[in-house]
């Protein structure tokens, strides 16, 4: 696949949080400023509708207009949008949208509907290309219950399905197999806390969550990280990470958005089922970000 123009998903693209006001209505007006502000923090690109903008809980409209509204703010270049459905022709449907937007790539998480073999999973990505975008897979086993493993993977690039992969599963040994694999096959960061360790491993790129609370020092991380500059990357690692681990967290969304109030960004409620955090969880958060803060991490 070293025949693509250009990689958009390289870099760091923040999997934007999705404000909203009191009545869980969204505010697509502080989304597009949060957008914009994220870009000139030195974040690269945007991926709006994916779980920490709490897709599968907004309306079709709700979720065109998300994507309608990163283009709009940052253009398309910066935007992939997750396209993840429980059918695979709805999937394409959102990847059509996105191709519509402007947007020049989309990420997709595989069947997430039940335990998918294989053949379902190939047959399910083999859908979704056909809407024309290069497809960049996002491997979730915690929440998909289906593992895209290196030899999966593999297969799924040879067939020209995917180019990349956010990889959320944690085990960092698996950066070696794949690049063994497959080594045109971009390799994301799907974790935040993993950051350093899949950065050395060679990874490509980081599909990022507290960039939304913290872009310069994320940012200023990821630089370090990929340059292989320890002397700097490694404190400012260790300083980030009581917050970078909760981005592993079920309770990631709630988490990170508290952080964006905290740092005065537009963060907001969630909405049903996900529930406020525990007193004692939102004091580990308020604690790790307000000493963040503390020490010029804004």
């Amino acid at each position: 696949m070293s025949d693509l123009p250009n990689r958009p998903w390289r870099g760091v693209l923040v999997a934007t949080a999705l404000p909203l006001r009191d009545d869980l209505s969204v505010d697509y007006d502080a989304y597009a400023e949060h957008c914009a502000w994220l870009v000139a923090n030195g974040c690269d690109g945007v991926v709006p509708n994916g779980s920490l903008g709490e897709y599968q809980v907004l309306t079709p409209e709700e979720r065109t207009r998300v994507v309608e509204t990163a283009v709009a703010a940052v253009g398309g270049s910066r935007v992939m949008p997750g396209v993840a459905a429980y059918g695979s022709a709805e999937a394409r449907r959102w990847a059509e949208q996105a191709r519509e937007a402007g947007c020049a790539s989309v990420m997709l998480l595989p069947p997430n509907a039940y335990r998918a073999d294989e053949r379902s999973v190939l047959a399910h990505y083999a859908e979704v290309a056909l809407a024309g975008l290069p497809v960049v897979a996002y491997n979730n086993p915690i929440d998909t219950k289906v593992d895209l493993v290196p030899e999966l993977l593999a297969r799924l690039h040879a067939e020209g399905l995917v180019h990349a992969v956010k990889e959320f599963s944690g085990d960092v040994r698996r950066a070696y197999r794949i690049a063994e694999l497959a080594p045109e096959l971009d390799l994301l960061v799907g974790a935040d806390d993993v950051l350093l360790e899949l950065a050395a491993a060679g990874a490509r790129g980081w599909v990022a969550g507290y960039p939304n609370a913290l872009p310069a020092a994320c940012t200023e991380l990821y630089r370090a990280a990929m340059t292989g500059d320890l002397a700097a990357a490694l404190p400012l690692y260790r300083r980030l990470h009581p917050l970078l681990r909760w981005d592993s967290r079920v309770e990631f969304v709630q988490a990170i958005k508290l952080s964006m109030d905290l740092a005065g960004r537009p963060g907001g409620p969630v909405r049903p089922p996900r529930v406020p955090l525990l007193p004692e969880q939102e004091a580990a958060v308020r604690t790790a970000t307000e000493k963040a803060l503390a020490s010029g991490l804004a």
